[in-house]
């Protein structure tokens, strides 16, 4: 078993050598500027893990972990251009630093690039893999369309929220999971428990990032504490405030919602006021509980010994354990 450090040096190192294309150069060169901002690869990462827990040839898992991660900011160049994002990673978004028509076409060609990595599965596992990929890509999709949906409507429910962030994040994370367990060798069964244990914790993970968009540490937390308040996104704890609140509670997230000139600094103090007294911290680590234990049982039914399964788990562990 190799470890988390030894995967991502691998598929740093892989992304690094990979040529995407040549001319017209307006069309490749964004796709190697957004391929080189980083991040933690976690995505690529848990498709090499998902190879390797099963005794699959990771180096064999490289293309398609790629494909992954490919896919992953081809989401990304397409979400900033609908969100009219100035940054991403501290650095001029694609649309920013072209713009929005070169952002389009070199995403159009991300998405084909992803496919090409794909279909270097090899042949005899290729058709399943390509269909969890392609479910995944469609789920993803489906996820940024709801999302958007939900800026036009007054009432979202807490059931379509996480079914949401369950679309637009966790897919990817349990889809990537499959699709390594799968090249690996696993069988259907196993492979799909790894896939519910990736999607449970893509949940849980997502409303740990709601919370700590409220209540995380700026430096710990790498951006903006209070964004989501001050942009009204409607995040479990927003939405879950306006589920308890009454009387004056109600009165005021209802002024703090609709106002458009205010000091972002007191939107945000006064709508964690809010939070506060409803204990919204509360009702939310209560759910991220509740699907990050889901997700471990997922893990747990999974055939294997425990020296094959540790190295994920302590992946888990460290996606879950991100300081406020």
């Amino acid at each position: 078993m190799q470890q988390i450090s030894q995967l991502q040096n691998l598929i740093t190192h892989y992304i690094s050598k990979k040529k995407y294309g040549t001319t017209p150069i307006e069309l490749y060169e964004p796709i190697g500027y957004i391929m080189s901002l980083g991040g933690k690869r976690l995505r690529p990462c848990l498709l090499l893990m998902g190879c390797d827990m099963f005794g699959g040839d990771v180096e064999q898992a490289l293309a398609p972990a790629l494909a992954i991660e490919v896919f992953h900011n081809f989401t990304l160049m397409h979400d900033d251009i609908m969100d009219k994002a100035p940054l991403r990673r501290g650095k001029p978004t694609v649309h920013e630093k072209w713009n929005a028509n070169v952002a389009i076409l070199s995403g159009d060609v991300m998405m084909v690039e992803a496919n090409k990595l794909i279909m270097q599965v090899p042949d005899e596992k290729l058709r399943p893999v390509l269909d969890v990929f392609n479910d995944t890509a469609v789920g993803v999709c489906e996820g940024q369309q709801i999302d958007m949906n939900f800026e036009d409507r007054e009432v979202v429910t807490i059931s379509e929220y996480i079914n949401m962030i369950r679309l637009k994040t966790a897919v990817l994370v349990g889809g990537a999971l499959k699709m390594g367990a799968l090249i690996g060798g696993a069988n259907n069964e196993e492979a799909s428990l790894l896939y519910a244990f990736g999607e449970q914790l893509g949940i849980a993970f997502q409303l740990q990032d709601d919370i700590l968009d409220v209540y995380g540490d700026p430096e710990k937390f790498g951006k903006q504490v209070g964004g989501d308040i001050i942009s009204n996104k409607k995040t479990y704890l927003l939405i879950k405030a306006l589920e308890l609140a009454e009387g004056d509670n109600m009165a005021q997230l209802n002024y703090w919602l609709n106002i458009k000139q205010f000091i972002p600094a007191e939107k945000v103090t006064a709508i964690k006021t809010i939070y506060n007294e409803l204990a919204i911290r509360e009702h939310a680590e209560r759910e991220m509980n509740t699907y990050a234990q889901q997700a471990l049982l997922n893990f747990e039914k999974i055939n294997l010994p425990n020296k094959r399964k540790v190295i994920l788990k302590e992946f888990a562990d460290m996606l879950m354990v991100r300081e406020f």
